[in-house]
């Protein structure tokens, strides 16, 4: 038997449990309606008897529709109640009811066709598969592909599988794809571990540098031994934020960084910042702008580390005596916590490459500033994990604005 057959027995198979299963619903209604029908009569009937005791005897008599009775007896006593005017009032409406149910039920057998149209989607899936099965397949090409894939280099960046074959041309497409993003994460996971090295090898010289001095002459030389001293503390604790940044982003890229989601006020936080920055850091002027009703969901204590490093960073790159801004507004439904400074701004180009790893301008990497360049990297990270939003502007020399923005809570 065909697919074609089969699906029209199927539909009629169908067809058939459909109009059984609602012949019965017609069925068990009409049940009812009878049912509700005979027990508002006996009670209309009851309600005109006079008195009634516990014991009702109820009986039909008659020979045809027009001398049939209900007889009730009660206490000895016979009542008598003609059936034919209620039989008259439920006759036009019952003569409805089945003559609808059965054009209904008519009806219903020809819908074998529609349920063969409705199944056409499934028939026309099952004749392909039919069809696949039976063709023998080619395994010559794909003995090409492997060997194509076996002869495109593992470590060799832009490399990529190519067989000439235009039958294979989509799965080469989507494995040189799949190349290709394998060869960016092992670029972007060398350059961290390239330039972490870097960022870990500047303070293991300082700090062995100073303690070869120690050696020479900080026994004897006081001055020497206080300088080697400051020195190595300064160069510990820098490795020390070093070591916590890079922990910090690991944990983030292997989803093992919590987040202690609630709702926080944005303003609360940022003045919170606002009142540490005034009082550690006398050389330069804070100006808060809160706002009322600015409440997003999400983890108070990482929101508030992202405002302190866009504050650091402002205050590394400001003048002194120049004004850092810190503001929360509302605007298209989001809630927004900004930071502007005075500072020495960046080129358009810089602006794209600010929040990759270790990333520092040429300018800022020859200042005395320090840092390196993971701040505004945690920033984005604990941003994006909170689904929010960064606008970045900036100009030479004029300064720099973040603009933070989160879904508001209603």
């Amino acid at each position: 038997m065909n697919i074609s057959k089969r699906t029209s027995s199927i539909a009629r198979r169908i067809n058939s449990a459909f109009w059984l299963s609602k012949f019965k619903s017609m069925l068990f209604l009409d049940i009812l309606l009878c049912g509700s029908v005979v027990g508002v009569i006996i009670f209309k009937c009851i309600d005109q008897i006079p008195l009634i005791n516990s014991q009702v005897d109820m009986y039909l008599k008659g020979k045809s529709y027009e001398q049939l009775v209900l007889v009730i007896s009660s206490m000895g006593k016979e009542y008598s109640f003609e059936m034919a005017p209620y039989l008259d009032c439920v006759a036009v409406p019952a003569i409805v009811v089945v003559s609808y149910q059965i054009l209904d039920l008519f009806k219903s057998f020809f819908y074998t066709r529609q349920i063969r149209k409705r199944l056409k989607p499934l028939n026309d899936l099952a004749m392909k598969a039919e069809a696949i099965s039976e063709v023998s397949l080619d395994t010559t090409k794909f003995e090409e592909l492997e060997q194509a894939i076996l002869k495109v280099p593992a470590d060799k960046d832009g490399a990529r599988i190519t067989t000439g074959d235009k039958d294979l041309a989509s799965i080469e497409s989507a494995l040189n794809n799949l190349l290709y993003r394998m060869q960016e994460a092992r670029m972007q996971q060398t350059r961290f571990v390239d330039d972490a090295s870097h960022e870990l090898r500047t303070p293991i010289a300082v700090i062995q540098g100073y303690a070869n001095m120690l050696d020479r002459w900080g026994k004897e030389d006081e001055a020497v031994l206080e300088e080697s001293i400051e020195a190595i503390k300064n160069e510990s604790d820098n490795m020390k934020e070093l070591i916590d940044q890079l922990l910090f982003l690991a944990r983030g890229d292997n989803g093992r960084q919590k987040l202690t989601m609630q709702e926080i006020d944005l303003s609360e936080i940022m003045q919170e910042v606002w009142d540490e920055s005034v009082m550690i850091d006398t050389d330069h002027e804070y100006i808060f702008e809160g706002a009322e009703g600015c409440h997003i969901h999400g983890d108070h204590a990482m929101i508030k580390q992202s405002i302190r490093i866009f504050v650091q960073n402002a205050s590394k790159y400001s003048a002194k005596g120049n004004t850092i801004k810190l503001s929360v507004k509302e605007a298209s439904g989001k809630a927004m916590y900004i930071i502007q400074d005075e500072g020495i701004g960046m080129e358009q180009e810089e602006i794209s490459h600010i929040f990759e790893r270790f990333y520092r301008s040429d300018e800022a990497r020859n200042s005395s500033t320090g840092g390196s360049g993971l701040g505004l990297s945690i920033a984005k990270w604990i941003i994006d994990a909170h689904l929010g939003n960064i606008e970045v502007l900036s100009r030479k020399d004029f300064g720099t604005r973040f603009m933070v923005s989160f879904d508001k809570m209603m």
